[in-house]
């Protein structure tokens, strides 16, 4: 029986100088008939990469719902793929913030794998109020968001 590798792995999440990084392990249910990583999958990737940084940054999304009435939501997203992730692959999501507004903000996503990029995404976020028109973020989220927004 093999015995898998550990690599020394890294915090599965982490707050980095100029963003956020998520650890992930692709599975077989990631990939599709070609052993790659579904297309699509690498929308759920940079999903979660932005909800953990947005949690580790003190964006509490349940209080924004159910205090304010609002919530955040993917207005735009332009993804270009450069090279498949693997079964088993270990790879990270890399999120930054290069945009913030008073009802929205931009994220500069990549996922990688050891330091080889293989999706780049830029999406833009909505603030949005319980009837789907757009909302200005709470100061307070935005004065905790500030800090992390990096030029491009």
């Amino acid at each position: 029986m093999a015995v898998a590798n550990d690599d020394r792995q890294p915090a599965a999440e982490r707050l980095v100088d100029g963003g956020h990084v998520l650890a992930l392990r692709v599975y077989y249910e990631d990939t599709d008939a070609s052993g790659f990583v579904y297309y699509a999958n690498y929308l759920k990737f940079i999903e979660r990469g932005r909800t953990d940084f947005l949690r580790l940054a003190g964006v509490d999304h349940p209080a924004l719902q159910h205090g304010h009435g609002l919530a955040l939501t993917v207005k735009s997203c332009e993804i270009e793929y450069l090279a498949p992730a693997l079964l088993d692959d270990r790879i990270e999501v890399h999120t930054r913030l290069t945009e913030l507004r008073g009802a929205s903000m931009r994220a500069d996503q990549r996922v990688r794998r050891a330091g080889r990029e293989l999706a780049r995404a830029r999406v833009r976020i909505a603030c949005v109020g319980g009837d789907g028109r757009a909302a200005r973020l709470p100061r307070a989220v935005r004065d905790r968001l500030a800090r992390f927004v990096v030029s491009k």
